[in-house]
């Protein structure tokens, strides 16, 4: 008996539920704006569109009234599309939206509406007649659906480039377009394009790509005004460039500064940005160098991973000159550090930086300084330093023991580091590996064996730095003590150790 009573008020509770939803159903749907017969009707805020770059976050907008269910109780849906205006929506250009309710408004940006428009194969300055049709769709198949369309003409832009780059021989990388200087897009401004850094003596203009193709879309000198810019489609039109006559001061780069929508262009000398260095690539050019005097595929110098403003070169330098290239490469009117006199000796201090043609100095390399060297180039202050490479043997299994404040070098002759005398002489079954410096234990580079208490046997080596290791040494084994000659080439990293 008690179950029939609780089934009997479940059923009155739920029936009442119902009552409630159905009633709040009716309520809703006798708004008075779905209750009358409302003809559907569509506007739009302009019906002549000039879609320009500079407007193009302003918007176009798309109004419609709800049209009516005839009060059958049911929501109205919509959708809005756009079509040719010859059209008649069964394949239209575009639906901008669908499944819309309670909203009677849609809003688009001539940004969007210009890209949707182009992706479907409308062309740029070009006038087009096309139509907006709004439909409402009630779910209710006693009451036919209804639709409401407006017409309208809009023309299109041509988007400006979303990349710029700048490219001549006034610019570090040269003529060479597929290494063109990227321009960098201003934050928060649309079109505006910035370079800081140095410029050469010579003539530049702006590319949209790095396509090799000299006959892509350029920006170039307005023939009226050297502070206006001409939009060259194809690479036509007359090739005029920015020319730079003069370098800017020690401690100061050129500033340059485009707006593709106003095409103007600004260019200024400012203090230096020293938050970077000034080249990302040096080369040693000269005949006392391997390079030669060969500006095309010259010897690079090592940029520094702990501070990016400080490259170096090691290596063999020969009777000549030499002077450190900072490109573009194949211009030797380019970038470049050099000494403040011709032919001058290998002394630590201030370096000159400077382009063109105008001024030529060397370093000079004799007879008598001719060796293996470390060349230190610090592009934040411009300082260069010179060390002369000299390699030890330490070790209880060498010569010079455990010392390495003032061991005695190896001779240098021919590229080669070269030691001849007893191993083993303090100690039959001693080690030893080799260092290119004196001082104390972490001061600079060590050669050591490849492996732990390697044989002499096995002549492979790595260079390791400071106390980093791993501290590997080659090991003499008993009977193995007496006169070698050891030869260790840093070019070819190569080493021989033969007993005499």
């Amino acid at each position: 008996m008690k179950n029939i009573k609780f089934f009997h008020f479940q059923m009155v509770f739920l029936i009442s539920l119902l009552g409630i939803t159905i009633g709040s159903c009716d309520d809703h749907f006798e708004d008075q704006t779905l209750a009358q017969q409302d003809k559907l009707t569509l506007s739009i805020s302009q019906d002549t569109l000039s879609l320009v770059e500079s407007l193009f976050t302003n918007e176009i907008s798309f109004n419609w009234t709800t049209g009516t269910n005839e009060q059958s109780g049911k929501a109205i849906q919509y959708t809005l599309a756009l079509d040719h205006f010859d059209g008649d929506f069964s394949n239209p250009i575009v639906i901008l939206a669908d499944d819309l309710q309670q909203t009677y408004n849609y809003s688009i940006t001539y940004g969007d509406l210009n890209q949707i428009l182009l992706e479907r194969g409308y062309e740029s300055d070009i006038s087009y007649a096309l139509k907006a049709r709004i439909m409402a769709f009630i779910g209710n198949s006693e009451v036919s659906d209804q639709y409401a369309e407006v017409t309208f003409e809009v023309s299109l832009f041509k988007p400006i480039t979303q990349n710029l780059f700048m490219v001549g021989d006034a610019t570090p990388n040269g003529w060479d377009i597929a290494n063109a200087i990227e321009m960098q897009s201003q934050s928060g401004q649309r079109g505006v394009y910035l370079y800081q850094g140095p410029l050469s003596i010579g003539n530049f203009k702006f590319a949209v790509s790095r396509e090799t193709c000299w006959c892509q879309d350029f920006y170039t000198r307005n023939e009226m005004d050297p502070d206006l810019m001409v939009y060259n489609e194809g690479g036509s039109g007359q090739d005029l460039q920015w020319s730079i006559t003069d370098l800017a001061p020690q401690g100061e780069e050129y500033l340059v500064k485009v707006d593709l929508l106003t095409l103007t262009i600004d260019i200024s000398i400012v203090a230096q940005n020293i938050d970077e260095p000034p080249f990302s690539l040096l080369w040693i050019v000269g005949d006392a160098s391997e390079s030669g005097w060969n500006i095309d595929t010259p010897i690079a110098m090592e940029q520094s991973t702990d501070d990016p403003f400080i490259f170096s070169y090691e290596g063999h330098l020969s009777t000549g000159n030499f002077k450190i290239f900072a490109g573009p490469l194949g211009d030797w009117c380019g970038e470049w550090y050099r000494p403040e006199m011709d032919n001058m000796e290998l002394t630590n201090g201030l370096v000159l930086q400077n382009s063109g043609c105008t001024s030529d100095t060397n370093w000079l390399i004799t007879s008598a300084t001719e060796g293996r060297y470390k060349i230190t180039l610090n592009t934040e202050d411009n300082t260069i330093a010179f060390e002369q490479v000299m390699v030890y043997i330490i070790g209880d299994g060498g010569a010079n023991g455990w010392d390495i404040a003032t061991p005695s070098p190896m001779n240098y002759q021919n590229g080669e580091y070269v030691f001849s005398a007893a191993l083993g002489a303090n100690n039959a079954t001693g080690e030893f590996k080799f260092s290119k410096f004196t001082g104390d234990w972490c001061d600079g580079d060590w050669i050591n064996a490849a492996t732990d208490a390697q044989p002499i046997s096995n002549t492979n080596f790595i260079i390791t730095h400071g106390c980093d290791g791993p501290d590997n040494k080659w090991k003499l084994q008993n009977g193995e003590a007496g006169n070698y000659e050891i030869r260790i080439n840093l070019d070819s990293e190569t080493m021989m150790i033969t007993q005499i």
